[in-house]
């Protein structure tokens, strides 16, 4: 937990991040670190993201593998999880956190090494795609374990939305970011690897650097008899240190919530996501054939450009609203209504995303698309924004183990399976049944009912774990909070 004084004055800095969100006298150093960090990481994804994306197009029948690649990454996890948890069960925080991000980064450059070897290059795509949403999701979810983990409840409700931002603006900018690298520039797809595993080194040191601040000021604190020795290995102080990811999950009823609420909201969104694609193809090909255009090439080229100029145009207004959110809405919706209110934006969006499909379309006499469009840009920018920050909030109160282990199960496998959910449901509902669109809305609309109880449980839950975080007075008049057990 964060050693920060609540109390005296604070800097002309601290003072100019109020417009975000209130930062006390000696927050803003950490916070400020922290920003940067998740910013330097979502700009390292986004940059290898279209390599990601380019390698496995290029790929004969490539587009049908990626349906598939989905259930290869939960397989992956399914490893990779407990072997994080054995590690994370022998190393300190600031160690975990650092080591893996450089073990990762490690990765990006023997990938690099490997294209140059045109036997295997050939064949990387497949390979370079779940390790990258083996990667993606493990780093973010570790980065926001550490984050839980140095600050108290009442800060990380406060703080978490000035953290959020880096990720927003790292994400609306890692695009530009590789366009710029590979148009302007020059660099080539492989050299981009390169690029993302310095910016990972970055990341490394900026966790160290944060650690490092929060160690000195813990020191400077007399340190509660129960709270643990800064450089002691995740879970080493629970007497359940030795368990794995998933059987901490499965082993609270909290953490049990939070898992299947990932699961569902996941499987929501992937629906949304696969619903809207299906709209977008048949307006390029109705746009194609009002056009005149005939012959499957010329078809097939006109409806790539169509769906990229869409998505082009749906992307920017989702980074630019999630980057606004973040920024100014965020903040003053968990201080106005907490949980209660924060945790319902996304699932209540998402709903009248799924009711106004079924329903406006016939009584206003306007495409689907029409209709989808505007509410799938609120939803993914409120996923971005609020649901993200929100989602990480729900660790504060949790343990140390429970941040580092529990968390990554939950934020990489149980995410990841909502979308084996989505592409089962795809499959059958779609090839299959020959499923209109209006049938999957409708599936959506039962699962965020679903989705709703299980939000108000965890609320519930949380408030529980809340009351069991004990405040302990230290003489300069702050508070850190230390777990009740």
């Amino acid at each position: 937990m964060t050693g920060s004084s609540t109390e005296g004055s604070r800097s002309p800095l601290e003072r100019a991040l109020g417009i975000v969100t209130e930062v006390k006298a000696g927050e803003g150093g950490t916070a400020l670190l922290l920003t940067f960090n998740v910013f330097l990481l979502l700009t390292a994804y986004y940059v290898i993201k279209p390599v990601r994306e380019g390698l496995v197009l290029a790929m004969k029948s490539g587009a049908e593998y990626k349906s598939y690649l989905s259930a290869a990454i939960a397989v992956a996890l399914l490893v990779a999880v407990p072997a994080y948890a054995r590690v994370a069960s022998r190393l300190p925080k600031n160690k975990l956190v650092a080591g893996v991000t450089l073990f990762f980064a490690s990765h990006l450059v023997l990938f690099w090494v490997l294209s140059k070897i045109p036997s295997v290059e050939h064949n990387l795509g497949l390979v370079f795609y779940v390790w990258v949403g083996i990667f993606n999701m493990m780093v973010v979810a570790q980065f926001w374990a550490f984050a839980n983990d140095l600050y108290t409840p009442e800060q990380g409700k406060r703080l978490f939305a000035l953290v959020g931002i880096g990720a927003s603006v790292g994400a609306a900018l890692g695009a530009y970011v590789t366009s710029f690298l590979k148009d302007t520039l020059g660099l080539g797809i492989y050299e981009l690897l390169l690029v993302s595993g310095a910016l990972l080194v970055g990341c490394a040191t900026l966790t160290q650097m944060a650690h490092a601040r929060e160690h000195r000021a813990a020191l400077r604190a007399p340190r509660h008899p129960s709270r643990e020795p800064e450089s002691v290995a995740v879970g080493a102080r629970e007497n359940s240190g030795t368990d794995g990811a998933f059987a901490l999950v499965f082993r609270h009823k909290y953490l049990v919530a939070i898992a299947v609420f990932s699961l569902v909201f996941s499987f929501v969104n992937t629906n949304g996501e696969y619903i809207l694609s299906v709209l977008v193809k048949a307006k390029a090909m109705e746009a194609a054939a009002a056009a005149g255009i005939v012959g499957d090439d010329a078809v097939r080229k006109f409806t790539k450009s169509f769906g990229t100029s869409f998505y082009g145009d749906f992307f920017l207004w989702v980074n630019v609203l999630g980057v606004v959110l973040q920024s100014f809405a965020v903040s003053r919706i968990v201080k106005l209504g907490g949980l209660r209110i924060a945790l319902f934006v996304l699932p209540v969006i998402s709903l009248f995303d799924s009711v106004a499909l079924l329903t406006l379309p016939a009584l206003l006499g306007v495409g689907e698309l029409s209709v989808l469009r505007p509410g799938k840009i609120a939803e993914n920018a409120s996923d971005y924004s609020v649901n993200n920050t929100v989602r990480n909030m729900l660790w504060l109160p949790t343990s140390t183990e429970m941040k580092y282990k529990a968390k990554q199960a939950v934020d990489t496998f149980f995410v990841r399976m909502g979308d084996v959910a989505s592409a089962g449901l795809v499959y059958v509902g779609g090839e299959l049944l020959s499923w209109p669109v209006r049938s999957f809305a409708m599936v959506n609309t039962g699962l965020i009912a679903v989705w709703l109880l299980l939000a108000r449980t965890i609320i519930r839950e949380n408030q529980a774990m809340t009351n069991a975080v004990v405040p302990v007075a230290v003489p300069d008049g702050s508070k850190k909070a230390v777990d009740a057990a």
